[in-house]
């Protein structure tokens, strides 16, 4: 008895300091939000180049899932993990350490690499060191733990800009990276069993063969687009435009609107486990998933097209959307009982290669819908100082361009009535 509680308690220790390098990633993915003013004008970029900027991260991220997934089913996570939050902190420095444009994106790019290792990361750990029938629930609580550290961007890292600036907060994120690389490769180990490292395959053919299935698979696909499409508010608004469009429309402060967008978060923290909680007892996958799209569209459509609301009421409607779109946590368990034991890997990152495809594609696409309407009312973008971008960005124009989000949410709605229920259970 007793060694068995060691063992659970070895196993979610080991699971927790995975999800606290997702959580550091996160941070540094949702940084530049909270330092928008201080970078447009570093760095004299229009809105479609800001959010170029922030793409560069995900050009690296996404890209890499699907090795990901293979490289942590063939090789196991604890060397993997390691060596991706080296890069985390060596893209951070190269970021905070330049004025040129392409140089910081290729600080982004370095994070991006590294961060892609670091949610499935922890969905393989949790697949190697705890029961099979609480994988929902792990997911969710893995994605809890990431938005803490968005969380932490939000509140923290945005006093930190005003108080100390956005060069030397990007240094300190990154004396934190250091610390966590010795943990990661002091604390994670690849198997229960003692000194065991290494994969859960053990050939390159049988990664080619798995990987086959999965890419093939429509369901994945259907899958993986729900979850990408559900969790735009992330990706696009609280990542990016959120902060600046609530100050705009909703005539927030910067500390409001930065509290706001934290609720976002702390609302899919506290959702994400209990949707997975729910799914897992329930042994239904598709019902929460499409009352908590169904909430999140409503929520979202109001924070879009009704203005000026006070702090209060944006606050509790943040937070009610966070919590709804929490249910996008599912689909990783989904994704995982749709394909072989084995490869769960794989299968995670295929899904959340799909997650995140809107970000690469829809954080770009808006900066460049934001500048056409401005330029179509003041002329070229290009002769305006980033000062003025900033300044006579209308709620109109944030209106028109993150209209995206809920048309993004209402096909995710659609696409639950043609995902197959997988009960809860995995494939042999």
């Amino acid at each position: 008895m007793q060694s068995k509680r060691n063992y659970h308690a070895l196993a979610w220790f080991i699971c927790g300091l995975g999800a606290i390098y997702y959580s550091y990633e996160y941070l540094l993915r949702i940084s530049p939000s909270v330092m928008e003013p201080a970078l447009r004008e570093h760095f004299h970029l229009t809105a479609s180049t800001f959010g170029l900027l922030s793409a560069f991260y995900y050009y690296a991220y996404l890209p890499m899932q699907l090795p990901v997934g293979i490289l942590l089913d063939r090789y196991g996570p604890h060397r993997l993990l390691t060596f991706a939050c080296l890069l985390c902190v060596v893209g951070t420095f190269i970021f905070a350490g330049t004025t040129l444009f392409w140089v910081a994106a290729i600080g982004r790019f370095m994070v991006g690499f590294g961060s892609a290792f670091a949610f499935v990361g922890v969905l393989k750990l949790a697949t190697i060191w705890l029961p099979e029938d609480k994988l929902a629930m792990v997911s969710g609580l893995a994605s809890a733990l990431g938005t803490v550290g968005a969380m932490l961007g939000d509140n923290l890292l945005g006093l930190m800009v005003i108080h100390v600036g956005w060069k030397t907060t990007v240094y300190l994120t990154a004396y934190v990276g250091i610390a966590l690389l010795l943990l990661l490769w002091f604390g994670l180990r690849d198997r229960p069993m003692q000194n065991s490292e290494g994969g859960t395959i053990t050939t390159f053919k049988k990664s080619m063969f798995d990987l086959t299935l999965i890419v093939g698979d429509k369901q994945i696909w259907i899958n993986g687009l729900f979850g990408c499409l559900v969790y735009l508010p992330t990706t696009v608004f609280a990542e990016l435009w959120g902060i600046p469009y609530l100050q705009t429309a909703h005539g927030l402060t910067q500390t409001g609107a930065d509290f706001a967008n934290s609720l976002l978060f702390l609302g899919f923290t506290l959702g994400a486990p209990t949707m997975g909680y729910l799914s897992d007892t329930l042994k239904r996958r598709k019902p929460p998933m499409f009352a908590g799209a169904v909430g999140a569209l409503l929520c979202m459509s109001i924070i879009l097209y009704y203005p000026n609301l006070n702090q209060t009421a944006i606050n509790i409607l943040m937070f009610i959307l966070g919590a709804c779109y929490s249910a996008q946590c599912i689909v990783f368990a989904v994704g995982r009982e749709l394909s072989p034991n084995e490869a769960a890997g794989t299968a995670m990152a295929m899904t959340n290669m799909l997650v995140m495809l809107g970000a690469m594609l829809v954080q770009p696409l808006i900066g460049g819908l934001l500048d056409w309407r401005l330029a179509s009312r003041l002329g070229k973008v290009e002769q305006l100082s980033s000062d003025t971008l900033t300044r006579f960005y209308s709620a109109g124009d944030y209106q028109f361009a993150l209209t995206i989000i809920p048309i993004g949410i209402l096909i995710a709605v659609i696409l639950t009535f043609f995902l197959k229920e997988t009960y809860a259970y995995a494939k042999d």
